[in-house]
């Protein structure tokens, strides 16, 4: 079988094995603890995606708006850890125990550093003993921060 076909039969056995281990839960902890326990871990995902989601997704708007240029492009690749929490965010979103046990995992330090390097991250810049990171000169350029309207007055009108 190729991937898509793994990939077609995970995604619909998902439903199900979700099903079977919110059962088993439910049987151990009691049904009201373990629909609560649901509920806590969606709006943890909820709040996630809200809190990192907003930052990650005003730098895709200002760099959309620089027409996504070659640089900030490469700016958005190299965020591989905001990926990896939104990508963890929507896995909490959705209401399961086996997704939350895999966004918990996303989320861990160093297995989120594996993933991201697996998936195209890259190895890591070396670093120096004092926490300084040493870059070439072709690998960064300087980018000027974004001007937001000033909306003070609009909000509170006297």
């Amino acid at each position: 079988m190729n991937v898509a076909k793994w990939l077609l039969l995970t995604i619909l056995m998902l439903p199900v094995a979700e099903l079977v281990v919110f059962v088993a839960v439910a049987a151990s902890i009691g049904f009201g603890w373990a629909f609560l326990l649901v509920l806590g871990t969606s709006l943890t995902g909820a709040l996630l995606l809200r809190h990192a989601g907003g930052n990650h997704i005003a730098r895709v708007r200002v760099a959309m708006n620089e027409g996504l240029s070659r640089t900030s492009f490469s700016a958005l690749q190299a965020d591989g850890a905001g990926v990896a929490t939104l990508f963890a965010g929507f896995l909490l979103l959705i209401p399961g125990f086996i997704t939350d046990v895999l966004a918990v995992l996303v989320l861990i330090g160093p297995l989120r550093r594996a993933l991201t390097g697996a998936f195209g991250g890259g190895p890591p810049p070396p670093r120096r003993a004092d926490g300084v990171v040493d870059l070439e000169p072709e690998q960064w350029q300087r980018v000027p921060e974004p001007v937001l309207p000033d909306r003070r007055n609009d909000a509170r009108k006297p």
